[in-house]
């Protein structure tokens, strides 16, 4: 369930809260505070004590009577004003003293403390609690414009080193040389060589950068300041760049020690000329004012600048060139060795089976991040625990792989008979034609469970060995293989249903990425129409062909993806009763393992080629 706050209220409305609260203590509290308590008494019964002596003295104004009585102290009260002519001579003769002031007037000083101090008092404390508050909501302390919001971890409490990250070794060796520094900086100096004021981490989100600048903490032993770059943005102009000096300032004093710049392309983006007015907005000045910190402060003091972005293309050049960011380091997606130990990093912290191998899962969890993989193992302790084991084993890994790609399981779709033989023909067509062809990747599992992703099914497949190239005859087996389930639709059932909108779309991209970027069409040959904006983040790619160019790679792409369904076609009819076979199977026991499916594709077939046939 989605979690509803409740809206914040504005300022007025607890100074309003507040002044209500003071108006009516003024009224009803502090008047009795300052001034005696007085009962108020029907005239017979103040002509009753009269009569029996036990007034004291009278005072009469133009309203009322107030009278004490003899008691010690004396209890004053009050009564209306009657006309009573006789009065005076009854006071005469009981000896009351009258019209004399029987009410003193409040003190001066204690009034002073009623109706000034402690309101102000009042106000002060409010204003501190609003204060409080809004420095815990993210707000504008008054109190401390200017000054940075960075968090200093001091070497007890980062608990971090290089053995904590894995899958980046890389990274790791050229960041050992900045900790060599700051331990040792003179045998640096000694030569005259000046270590990078700023180090870059670059990559996808999810591979590391925070965790590498804390490790590089830990191991150096200084303390490590830390900010995200949205934080130097204020609503105030100059803001944020009184942050970025007191930053500075506090580095300084503590030198050595490490500033940690998350996410520095908030601030660092590139400026764009032109701007309205000839002005400079906050983010601007902002900037400014980091490079003339970058500029202005001595790096021998042993003060080092890290900085994370997933997004390097948009950075001003100003901020990367050398003398600022010098050093420029990748942190990428790991490859198999740094998958398994990753893997291997956060599975110290759960029990797991003796028969798992998280080599086999870290093959099949290819183009994943560490965030991903400790996800993955984490999904996998949490199914364990669900089905009342006390240990992890190869298949809870199997499944959160398939949590990963697909989603979870989405049990209470329940798909027509049809239905699920369409899926099932679907996966299985997608399944064969790679099986049949040279050089592409073994089927791993083919599913036909709804996942919460969208997806009715899913045919995973799983390299063997890391690859870092494709051939042109790789990506037309992969768009062949994608197609594979369009084609056993049409070819089983004579008509094509709306499962395959993925599979279009991907083997479209893959086509338009033969002719636009891999320079694989001889219509072109060795040029690139297709430019990428963000190479870390997915984006997309904006075209620079003209639209007589367009129409060329559009109609080259459709050739390219028409010849692989061709050539998936002819295969599955080739295969048409493994084709059934298999479907069968898939469609009685809804999941098949890479295993099962090479079984029953490698034994006899069950009815002669192409005699076999399915209901629809």
């Amino acid at each position: 369930m989605k979690e509803v706050k409740s809206p914040r209220k504005p300022f007025i409305y607890f100074y309003s809260i507040a002044m209500i609260v003071i108006m009516l203590l003024n009224i009803f509290v502090f008047p009795r505070l300052i001034q005696p308590q007085v009962e108020e008494v029907p005239y017979n019964t103040f002509l009753t004590m009269l009569e029996q002596g036990e007034v004291k003295e009278v005072s009469k104004d133009a309203v009322q009577i107030t009278f004490a009585d003899k008691a010690d102290p004396p209890k004053l009260y009050k009564t209306g004003l009657m006309e009573d002519p006789s009065l005076v001579e009854k006071l005469q003769a009981a000896g009351v003293q009258f019209y004399s002031p029987i009410i003193e007037p409040a003190s001066p000083f204690l009034s002073f403390i009623m109706t000034w101090l402690i309101p102000i008092g009042l106000f002060l404390l409010i204003g501190r609690f609003m204060s409080s508050r809004l420095s815990k909501m993210g707000g504008m302390n008054t109190m401390q414009l200017g000054k940075s919001n960075a968090k200093i971890y001091i070497e007890s409490k980062t608990g971090i080193t290089f053995k904590d990250v894995a899958g980046q070794e890389e990274a790791k060796e050229a960041l050992a040389e900045v900790v060599d520094f700051l331990h040792n900086p003179a045998k640096y100096t000694e030569v005259g060589a000046i270590m990078p004021k700023g180090v870059l981490l670059v990559g996808p989100p999810g591979t590391g950068k925070t965790l590498l600048a804390k490790a590089v903490a830990g191991e150096a032993k200084v303390p490590f300041f830390s900010i995200s770059g949205s934080e130097f943005v204020e609503m105030f102009v100059g803001m944020g760049a009184a942050k970025v000096r007191d930053l500075f300032k506090q580095a300084n004093e503590k030198a050595p020690c490490i500033v940690f710049i998350d996410e520095i392309d908030t601030i660092g983006k590139r400026r764009e000329s032109g701007a309205a007015f000839g002005g400079n907005d906050e983010r601007e000045q902002t900037l400014n004012q980091l490079l003339s910190e970058m500029d202005g402060f001595d790096g021998s003091k042993g003060v080092m600048i890290l900085a994370a972005t997933n997004r390097p293309e948009i950075l001003d050049l100003a901020l990367t060139r050398p003398g600022r960011f010098d050093r420029r380091i990748p942190v990428e997606l790991p490859d198999l060795p740094g998958r398994v130990a990753i893997l291997r990093v956060h599975a110290k912290k759960i029990k797991l089976a003796p028969d798992v191998d998280l080599t086999r899962t870290a093959r099949a969890a290819a183009g994943t991040s560490g965030a991903d993989l400790a996800n993955l193992i984490n999904e996998a302790a949490l199914r364990a625990v669900r089905n009342g084991r006390k240990t992890v084993n190869q298949e809870d890994l199997d499944e959160s792989i398939d949590v990963v790609v697909a989603g979870y399981e989405k049990k209470d779709r329940v798909m027509t008979d049809k239905e699920k033989k369409i899926v099932a023909y679907h996966e299985v067509g997608h399944a064969l034609v790679a099986a049949m062809q040279m050089g592409s990747a073994p089927v791993h599992k083919i599913t036909i469970i709804p996942r919460t992703s969208g997806a009715l099914g899913f045919t995973m497949q799983v390299e063997q060995e890391e690859r870092y190239l494709m051939s042109k005859e790789d990506i037309e087996n992969k768009i062949a293989v994608i197609t594979g389930g369009r084609a056993a639709e049409e070819l089983v059932f004579g008509s094509i249903t709306t499962g395959a909108a993925n599979d279009i779309e991907q083997a479209t991209k893959l086509a338009r990425a033969m002719v636009t970027r891999f320079g694989m069409a001889q219509e072109f040959g060795m040029v690139a129409f297709d430019q990428q904006q963000s190479q870390y983040l997915g984006g997309g790619y904006t075209n620079t062909g003209s639209s007589e160019t367009q129409a060329l790679i559009d109609s080259l792409t459709i050739g390219i993806v028409k010849d692989q369904y061709a050539r998936a076609y002819k295969v599955l009819e080739e295969k048409q009763s493994k084709l059934h076979e298999i479907a069968r199977v898939l469609y009685e026991t809804e999941s098949l393992t890479g295993e099962q499916f090479m079984d029953i594709l490698n034994r006899p077939a069950l009815l002669e080629e192409g005699t076999a046939s399915a209901e629809a």
